[in-house]
């Protein structure tokens, strides 16, 4: 990381801030703090420089769910693979991530969860974490999608406070919510200030309802490993899908990465939650930032070989997939490509929503004063030219 500047001024650049672009815009950081933004370019002696020469500047992305990228994964359960991710991910204009884990054996997720505090200390080069986002094991089975049907099961009270006790970064835990269980369990994390995810699950819209009450307020990667119209005797009932679109309260998180979801269902979402209930997350697995061929989803220990193509990972047979190899630069894009959507909304939904949905949006996800220096400046095909982290450039493509 370069060394600190303690005053940045970005200037020449179309500044994205909440509800409209500012032309030509300037950015001012003092001591990676956003001191000013301001239209034309002020005079500021004494200041480091940055042209964004009329591409736009934009508050850093915040990816709130993915597993690995640079050819590591978070449950290969070392340091290196914690550092080398956040590295990875700010080539494309992550920020801030939460480190997600996958359904496993216990003492490797004990050992993952041990490695935290350590690795977010020494991060200094990569994507700031924002604490760990526990994805499983209590899910159902039906919908296990690419988790090891090992260490699937219901949730036990004595195993997750006890886990929930020894790590207080634990921010967020997917779950099923129709599993005996789960209403425990989600009140339970509301109480810790810990989000609750309906995620992996067959769960009918009365169960959504009452997992909604209890406390799951947000549906992770809507669409994938879910219920949507099933029937029951011939009648037939809203699901997981359905509902997440009633619920006008409930936040989604989209895998933007043009695959999982095509545009028509990209459009469909936009449509009914709009860009304040939308997070594009990248659900990116070892993969993300590495060539196609042949890679390996969760740690290189347990995991399941996959085969990357076609810019996602799929089963060995081709029958699924198997993980998003998406950056976050991408859903940006894609969103603003295939889904026609307003360029300071898509990035809306990279930076202010997830801001929001983690409770740091009183100092992240915007470019306003007083909130730390996070920015990404890019072109108008979202290719990152640079990354800032708390006023200092971590990633320049020069």
């Amino acid at each position: 990381m370069d060394s600190e500047n303690k005053l940045l001024k970005i200037y020449n650049g179309q500044v994205v801030i909440p509800y409209r672009i500012i032309k030509n815009g300037t950015v001012i950081v003092r001591d990676g703090i956003i001191a000013t933004v301001a239209e034309g370019n002020p005079e500021l002696p004494g200041a480091t420089e940055i042209d964004a020469k009329g591409k736009y500047i934009a508050p850093g992305f915040i990816d709130l769910h993915l597993h690995g990228g640079g050819g590591y994964d978070f449950m290969d359960a070392n340091e290196t693979a914690f550092l080398k991710i956040a590295e990875k991910h700010v080539q494309f204009g992550t920020t801030s991530m939460v480190p997600t884990t996958l359904a496993g054996d216990m003492e490797e997720l004990l050992q993952i969860l041990d490695l935290y505090e350590q690795a977010h200390k020494n991060n200094i080069n990569g994507s700031q974490f924002l604490g760990m986002h526990l994805e499983g094991p209590y899910f159902a089975m039906s919908q296990k999608g690419a988790q090891n049907p090992l260490y699937i099961r219901n949730p036990d009270p004595k195993e997750y406070k006890e886990i929930i006790a020894r790590y207080p970064f634990i921010k967020r835990w997917s779950a099923a919510p129709e599993l005996e269980g789960a209403l425990e369990f989600g009140k339970f994390l509301t109480s810790r200030r810990i989000i609750a995810s309906i995620a992996h699950t067959d769960a009918s819209y009365d169960e959504v309802i009452k997992a909604f009450e209890n406390g799951f307020n947000l549906v992770t990667h809507l669409y994938s490993g879910m219920s949507g119209v099933f029937r029951r005797n011939a009648f037939r009932y809203a699901g997981v899908i359905e509902s997440a679109f009633l619920i006008d309260e409930m936040k989604v998180e989209v895998i933007g990465d043009g695959i999982h979801l095509p545009a028509p269902l990209l459009k469909l979402i936009y449509k009914i939650k709009g860009p304040d209930k939308i997070a594009l997350v990248t659900d990116s697995m070892r993969g993300a930032g590495m060539p196609e061929g042949e890679s390996i989803l969760g740690s290189l220990k347990n995991g399941l070989r996959v085969i990357i193509e076609d810019g996602v990972a799929k089963l060995p047979d081709r029958s699924a997939f198997a993980g998003s190899v998406a950056t976050t630069d991408r859903l940006v894009r894609n969103m603003i490509q295939l889904a026609e959507v307003p360029l300071q909304e898509a990035v809306r939904m990279a930076s202010t929503t997830p801001a929001t949905i983690m409770g740091v949006n009183d100092r992240k996800g915007s470019l306003i004063a007083g909130k730390d220096a996070d920015i990404v400046i890019f072109d108008n095909n979202i290719n990152i030219e640079k990354t800032i982290i708390k006023g200092i450039v971590v990633y320049s493509h020069e």
